[in-house]
Parts: structure tokens; sequence; C-alpha cells
């Protein structure tokens, strides 16, 4: 068994330490500290405190993620071509984690306020920083094994940290503002220096993370030197017509993230406006947000296996638009009880975390399907396309949300709005969301790689690989 589990070892196979799998993890924990930040809350700060226009804020992110669809290939393209000295991809966490760092800390600085062309250079940089991380940081995801199993327990290892992440934004990030400040308001503070107090410990522990992350990872299944030298912005587009399942995964992505982005964006909104919480309620019901993935996520690779993977994303995909429903009807009563806000966010919670964090360990099977129908294992590529459709997503979400608010006439300047502003409100939480997670059911029932399937293509692969060493 032993020699059977290193040969294994030397085809590709390997099993990482747990150690190992808390490292990897750990950068997706950083991003979230960092760029869920923004998702979650630069869009209240740009409209309440830094005094922006809701569309001037919408065109902003729109231009942003416009930019990304470019950005995203040339970065793909890149970082599969070169091999940087300390890792093919690992090496970007330590390049680019430093200045992205910093811009994430002046996004949510008012020195400048209202100039929105302050606003325009620190989150277009901020975004295309991101990226910079992102991509490679997805690569390395399929870089370090190819065994389904391991996959699916670093996936757990890594959505359980990333939701760590969340909840340090969600119910961390309204504390720590409510601490760093004299203000004593309902909802939010609106205190600009405890905002960029808040920001830059995030940024600067997300940092420290980055590089851990780096210090703990290697890539053992990557192109060679060779292959990579041949790599074109354009095999991005091959791999997209050519990959069936990437093509199904990238817009599940799309809608999986129109909305989370809809959802996180609109939250802050929801408790200061239609439930007029506190900010330790505000943090309780963000907080809850994430708090599930610390019952289920470890569990997952279990009921994977129980009840397989198509299943699993059915079945957690129902739980969320329960949750949303049952949100919805929580709200509408005459006298909501914040209990019930709170059991519903966190089976809405249940649902969105597990079918959208577990989406993650299916990036890794599409690049081993490209590699078997193309000869290329593209990571950074296909990393680069499925950023895409994320940034697609985050896109929709960035817009629907300044965009009902317009519609809706909500009024930041007015501690009571009207009944169509929060009913507006109330189907960015709720309504949308619930549609959107319908066609993601839709959309991940044309998904065809079992783990059979892919484990199939995975032992093909390396049998090919040998025979060419051989040869």
């Amino acid at each position: 068994m032993a020699q059977f589990e290193s040969q294994n070892e030397t085809k590709g196979f390997y099993k990482l330490s747990w150690l190992q799998r808390i490292g990897f993890g750990s950068g997706d924990l950083a991003q979230n500290l960092i760029f869920q930040t923004t998702c979650m809350y630069l869009l209240f700060f740009y409209t309440d405190i830094y005094g922006l226009d809701a569309v001037d804020v919408s065109v902003m992110f729109t231009v942003g993620n416009v930019a990304n669809v470019i950005w995203d290939p040339i970065v793909g393209a890149l970082i599969d071509k070169h091999n940087p000295t300390l890792g093919k991809y690992r090496a970007y966490l330590v390049y680019v984690g430093i200045p992205l760092s910093g811009f994430a800390i002046l996004c949510f600085w008012n020195g400048f306020a209202p100039s929105l062309l302050y606003a325009y250079v620190t989150y277009i940089a901020m975004t295309l920083l991101y990226t910079f991380i992102n991509v490679p940081y997805g690569a390395l995801n399929s870089s370090l094994t190819r065994d389904t199993n391991e996959i699916a327990i670093r996936t757990s290892v890594r959505m359980f940290m990333a939701n760590c992440g969340g909840l340090a934004v969600g119910s961390g990030l309204p504390l720590l503002i409510a601490y760093f400040t004299d203000e004593q308001v309902e909802g939010l503070p609106k205190d600009p220096g405890a905002w960029f107090t808040t920001m830059t410990i995030y940024a600067l522990v997300g940092l420290l993370l980055l590089l851990f992350c780096f210090t703990q990872c290697k890539e053992r299944v990557v192109m060679n030197a060779e292959e990579s030298a041949n790599v074109k912005v354009s095999d991005l587009w091959m791999e997209f017509f050519h990959n069936r399942p990437l093509r199904i995964i990238a817009f599940f992505f799309i809608t999986a993230f129109a909305m989370m982005s809809i959802g996180n964006a609109a939250g802050a909104y929801f408790m200061n406006c239609n439930m007029h919480g506190t900010s330790e309620q505000l943090s309780i019901f963000m907080g809850l947000g994430s708090a599930p993935s610390f019952i289920f996520m470890p569990l997952v690779p279990m009921i994977k296996r129980a009840i397989g993977k198509k299943n699993m994303f059915y079945v957690f995909l129902s739980i969320a638009i329960i949750g949303m429903a049952f949100l919805y009807i929580v709200a509408k009563m005459d006298a909501p009880s914040m209990t019930l806000v709170y059991v519903a966010q966190f089976v809405k919670s249940t649902g969105v975390i597990v079918a959208t964090g577990y989406m993650w360990a299916l990036v890794p099977e599409v690049i081993s399907y490209g590699e078997y129908k193309s000869g290329k294992r593209i990571a950074g590529i296909v990393n680069a396309l499925t950023g895409i459709f994320f940034k697609a997503g985050m896109t929709l979400g960035s817009v629907v949300a300044p965009a009902i608010l317009a519609y809706v006439a909500y009024n930041p300047k007015s501690v009571e709005q009207t009944p169509f502003a929060e009913e507006g409100i109330l189907w960015l939480v709720c309504v949308i969301p619930a549609v959107l997670l319908v066609l993601a059911m839709f959309i991940i029932s044309r998904y065809e790689l079992t783990d059979d399937v892919i484990d199939k293509i995975n032992m093909e692969i390396e049998k090919r690989e040998t025979a060419d060493a051989i040869n």
C-alpha cells in the first residue's frame, strides 16, 4: 500500500499535510479580508461617507469590471507563460500583495472627498491588482495535486478559512468601526477616520496571510518550460469554445457571484433602513453570512461522497432559496422579530456558502479536462476565464444594486426611507438573489464531469506523460 501511494505521489496524485492545506486556505482568507470588504462596504462608504452619487458609483464599478474583462486574459497568459524564481504562481502573492494592500487602504480614505477622479484611480488600481493575486492563486489550486479527494478536502479547508474572512468582514468590521469612533448612532457609524483605520488593519493582516500562503504552497502539476513558452492570450478563447464543462461553470460563476454581489451590497442597507438595527445587530446579521461555514464546510467531503456532487448543489441551492423566502416574509411582518431575521439569514447563508464554496473545486476538474483534450495545462488562462465570469457576475451585482437604489429613490441623508425604497432594498436582499439561484440550479444540471470521469481523465494524462518521457 505504501509503495502504491509512493507511486501515486510521483504521478501527480499528491497528498498535502494539514499545515499545507491551512497555508493554501490562508490565501483565500487574506483575499476576503481585503476584497470582500470592498464588495460588502465600499458602495456604502462611497454613498454615505465619501459623498458620491449612487449612479456615479454604479458607473465606476461597471468601468472597473469591464477593464478587468480585458485585463484577466492578459494576466492569465502572462502567468502561464512565465516561470518566476519564487514559483510559477505563488510568486505573485509576494510581488502583488504589497501594492494590493496599499490601494485597498486608499479606497477607504476620504482625503479628497468627494473627488470622483480619486475614487476611480484607487478603485480601478485595486481591482486590477486583485486580479494579479486572484488568478495565480486560483491556478495554484490546480497545481498542487490531481487527487480529487485531496481537492475536496482542500476546498473545504479553503472555504472554511475564506468564511473566517467573511465573518471578520461581515461581523468584525462594523464592531471595529464602532470601536474607533465616538459617534453614537443607529447602524454603521460614518466616521471617515474609523473606516480608514479599520481597513488599514484588515489590509495589513491580509498581506501577512498572503505571505504565509506563499511559504506553504509548492507547484507540482504544471506545464513544462517548452509548453509555457507557447502560451498565447488567444488560447483563452480556444479553451472556452472547446471545453464545454468550462463554459457551464463559467455561467454558473456569473449567476452565483451576481447573486452574492447583490445580496452583500444590500445587507447594510437592509439592516439600517428596513430593520433599523444597531451596529451590533448589523454585525450579527453580516456575521451569520459566514458562520454556517464553521459547521458545514468540514462536512462537505462526506456530504459529497454520500449524495454526489450535483445533488449537493441542488440541496444547498434549495436551502438558500428557502432562507431568502423566509427572510422576505419576516421582514414584511408588522413587528419583525430580529431573532427570526437571524434564523433566516443563517438558513440562507448555509445554502449559499456550501454551493458557492464547493464550486471552486470544479475549476481543477475543467483544467484537467482541457489538458486531456488539448495537451495543455493552462491553469492561469482557465482561472483568468473564471475570473472574467466571476467579475461579470460582480458587475451585474454592482450595477443592479445602485440602480435599484436610485430607482426607488433611496436617500442616504434620511433616517426613514419610503415604503417603496424599503421594498426595493428587500428585493435586493431576497427576491432577485432567489431568482438567480433558480437559474444557477438549471446551469449546474448540465455539468457532466463526475468524480469517476475526472479520475479516469487524470490517470490517462499521467500515463500519456509517462509514455512521452520514456520516448
